[in-house]
């Protein structure tokens, strides 16, 4: 958030793949639990909404590939995901925001940049942007 950062982890489940019609294109349904840590910043401290709060957030939406199993680019994806979660804050400052991703999944990790904002339906509307990199396990 306005280039004041903070730790933040998610856990990520992503299902089985689907086929949109005859389309190169698949979606799955995937699934966030995630944590985004406050952080102190002054300028803030007064407002209605402050930074200092630790945000957990369930969420819910797709992730679409495009192409063929054997194309490179086939692990490169976009996801859209309603999000709810359990306070208020300068970034966050409404129950529900919206998650977009854009990122690469390999057989084991994962690299993703994630923006989580609530389309300007409320303010403020700083929203979280972060880079997320993660270790898949097939289960």
């Amino acid at each position: 958030m306005d280039s004041h950062s903070t730790a933040a982890v998610f856990v990520e489940s992503v299902f089985k793949e689907q086929r949109i019609g005859s389309s190169r294109f698949t979606w799955s349904p995937d699934v966030s639990l995630g944590w985004i840590d406050g952080r102190a910043v002054r300028r803030f401290r007064h407002d209605r909404y402050t930074t200092k709060g630790s945000i957990g957030l369930i969420a819910g939406g797709v992730r679409l590939h495009y192409g063929d199993a054997g194309d490179w680019y086939r692990r490169l994806f976009f996801g859209f995901q309603p999000v709810l979660h359990s306070g208020r804050t300068q970034a966050l400052s409404s129950a529900y925001e919206f998650a977009s991703t854009i990122g690469w999944q390999g057989e084991h990790f994962s690299f993703q940049i994630r923006h989580i904002s609530n389309g300007s339906l409320h303010e403020p509307n700083r929203g979280e942007t972060m880079l997320l990199v993660g270790v898949a396990f097939g289960l």
